[in-house]
Parts: C-alpha cells; sequence; structure tokens
C-alpha cells in the first residue's frame, strides 16, 4: 500500500547575503526561502523549496504570497492522498492553480525528495540518471563597483572557484554599463567568459546600441536585454548580432520556448526549475530547447541549497550545458539550514551523494532563521 501524505509545512526563512546583491529592479540585502517539509504515513520526509528575488520586484509570487498558496490550497488539496503519485498529484494542483510556478516546484522538488528516499535512489535518477557529477557554476559580480568587481574576479579566478562571470546592468546609463563591463573583460582577459544581465531593462533601440557595444568589448552572452513580452524584439535582436541573447523572463515554460523558437530565435535559455514549475517541468523545456537547437543554461533564482540541489540533479541528467550554470545561491547567504553545505570546487559544484537530494535540514539553523 502506498503512504498517505500527512502534513506539508511551508516555512519563511530569511538569510542575510554576504554583500548587497544589485539586479535592475532592486538590491538584495536579505535572501527569503520558502521551504517546504512533507511528511507521509510511513515517517519519511521530502524537503523542496520556493525562492524568488526581491519580493515582488521580480515577478508575481512572493515568498509570503507562497506560503499562503501552499497553506490555503495545496495542502488541504494534497493531503490524505498516495505520496508516490507525482504526476497525479501535479495534475490535480493544476486543475485547481493557475500559475504559482514556484509554489508547484517547491511541492514537486518535496514529493521527489520524498520518493528517491522512498525507493533509496537519487533525484537525478527519478529523471533517468546523472550524466555529471561536477557541474560548472559561474558567479555573479554585483557590486556596482568596477576596481571591486575586478578584484574579486581576479580572487575567484586565481582560487579555481569560478571562471566564468555575470554582470548584473541596466539599472545605470548604457554607457556607464559598457564601460565598467568592458574595463572588467580587459582585465581578467581571456582567463574567463564574462557575460550581462539586463533583467529587461533595455527597449529595443538601447539593447542594439548595447548590444554591439558589448560585442566589441568581447562579451560572451547578452541575458534577457528587452521587456519578457517582446518576443519579436529578441527574434529580431539574435538575428543581428553574432553575440548570443540568453532568454530568461520571456521563457517560463515548454510552450514559451517552442513560440519563440518558431518564430526564428537563436541563441540560448535559461532554465529555471522555479519559473517552470519543478525539475520535471524544466527539463521539458531543455528537450524543447535541444530540438531546435537552442543553447541550455541551468539558471537560478539564488535558491539555498535546497533548491539549488533540486536544480543541479536535473541539469546534472543533461548531456551538454553549453553555457554552464550559475548555481551559487547558497554562496551569497552568510549562512545555510542545511546539515552539509554544497561542495564548490574547480570552477563549479558536485552533486550530493545519498537518497533524494542528498540533503537534511540543521534543525538548529532552521530555528534560528525561521521568521517569527
Amino acid at each position: 500500500m502506498s503512504a498517505i501524505i500527512q502534513s506539508i509545512e511551508a516555512i519563511l526563512v530569511d538569510i542575510p547575503t554576504i554583500r548587497p546583491h544589485q539586479l535592475s529592479m532592486t538590491t538584495m540585502g536579505v535572501q527569503t526561502m520558502v521551504i517546504v517539509r512533507i511528511k507521509d504515513s510511513d515517517g519519511l520526509e521530502g524537503l523542496g523549496e520556493a525562492t524568488t528575488i526581491g519580493g515582488l520586484a521580480y515577478g508575481p509570487e512572493s515568498p509570503e504570497s507562497i506560503k499562503l498558496t501552499i497553506d490555503t490550497y495545496f495542502t488541504p488539496l494534497l493531503t490524505g492522498l498516495p505520496a508516490d503519485g507525482i504526476n497525479t498529484l501535479k495534475v490535480r494542483i493544476s486543475q485547481v492553480a493557475q500559475g504559482n510556478f514556484l509554489a508547484k516546484s517547491a511541492i514537486e522538488t518535496a514529493l521527489l525528495d520524498l520518493q528517491g528516499k522512498r525507493l533509496n535512489c537519487s533525484v537525478s535518477d527519478l529523471l533517468g540518471g546523472a550524466i555529471h557529477q561536477h557541474i560548472p557554476v559561474l558567479w555573479t559580480l554585483a557590486s556596482g563597483d568596477t576596481a571591486k568587481d575586478i578584484d574579486e574576479a581576479q580572487s575567484l579566478i586565481s582560487a579555481k572557484r569560478h571562471c566564468d562571470f555575470k554582470l548584473k546592468i541596466g539599472s545605470r546609463a548604457l554607457m556607464d554599463d559598457v564601460r565598467h563591463v568592458a574595463a572588467i573583460k580587459a582585465a581578467v582577459g581571456d582567463s574567463a567568459s564574462v557575460r550581462v544581465d539586463v533583467n529587461q531593462a533595455w527597449d529595443e533601440a538601447t539593447a542594439a546600441k548595447g548590444m554591439a557595444e558589448l560585442q566589441a568589448a568581447g562579451i560572451d552572452l547578452v541575458e534577457q536585454p528587452t521587456p519578457m513580452k517582446d518576443l519579436a524584439a529578441l527574434v529580431r535582436l539574435s538575428q543581428k548580432f553574432h553575440l548570443p541573447i540568453l532568454a530568461d523572463e520571456s521563457i517560463a515554460d515548454a510552450s514559451d520556448l517552442f513560440s519563440l523558437s518558431a518564430g526564428g530565435f537563436s541563441g540560448a535559455v535559461a532554465l529555471k526549475i522555479a519559473k517552470a514549475g519543478g525539475p520535471l517541468e524544466a527539463l521539458k523545456v531543455a528537450h524543447v530547447a535541444s530540438a531546435a537547437g537552442i543553447g541550455l543554461y541551468g539558471g537560478t533564482l539564488l535558491e539555498g541549497t535546497i533548491g539549488s540541489v533540486a536544480s543541479l540533479h536535473a541539469w546534472s541528467t543533461l548531456e551538454q550545458l553549453h553555457w554552464g550554470t550559475e548555481m551559487f545561491g547558497p554562496l551569497l547567504m552568510k549562512d545555510d539550514i542545511v546539515v552539509k553545505r554544497l561542495n564548490f570546487h574547480d570552477n563549479g559544484v558536485e552533486l550530493p551523494a545519498g537518497p533524494g537530494l542528498g540533503v537534511a535540514i540543521d534543525e538548529d539553523k532552521l530555528a534560528q532563521y525561521r521568521r517569527k
């Protein structure tokens, strides 16, 4: 007989960041995670996480709304049902809740973790099996100060912790951003890849000028230069420059990417379990990308260890991640709520071993950072 879902708990956790993290729409000093714990009738527990950037500044779900959705709608819907019918539970949720992809992702992750523990296998095994045990990870240089960013990049290159860097731009005047980025690229030279994330801050005309300047400066990739709904602009820009564009906010699920690729877009896509609705749904996006010849990148919403590991299990099953990943969220936080932190080395991170996600909660740390 299948184990039954007995309880679902959604917990708000606030952890300070190691430094202010600047984006085009906000600056973060604290990251708030929604940690989900699903317990079954056999006493096993599955862990999940839903995390966004800067409250409501980034998207339509906030940590508080995610917790409310899970507590009010998902918990009574799923409690008492078989815990191993993941697809059935996903369909049931989708029938009563439109959108709410971050909340859905946390639930799907916890169900996969629970199933892995039950079967004594990893989440990556449930997803088809890991091809990679060590996955490349870039670092975001987001102080906004050119000299500080150069020092930080060179230090991380020397330590072999990161050799790919992303810069958050778009909040300043275009040429100020270009000069900032170009100086960093000139300083690191061929020892590192430098990319930029505009977070939708430019209109198409500004993006065209910006991409011309960035292309000349040797930048490798431009992430989401224009507003998320302006798919035609992404297509035109991707056809105008050999500097690749990374579609991020424009792509939530597989149907979004199908529409963009059918329109003539060439470039890359940022896979995110949060915006897709879970690891299974994110891999559907990857399959469409592979069919369309679009490059893959493992994206983050700056999740903590639980959410990052869920993503890593999914990314580990992909044969090629053309642009690596940005699963550095745990490194951005001053502390952690898991017993064993991730092992970042040699410009990447190790996939945790063990059943399910391979991570366990540190109850004392959870109590310390849990929102009162």
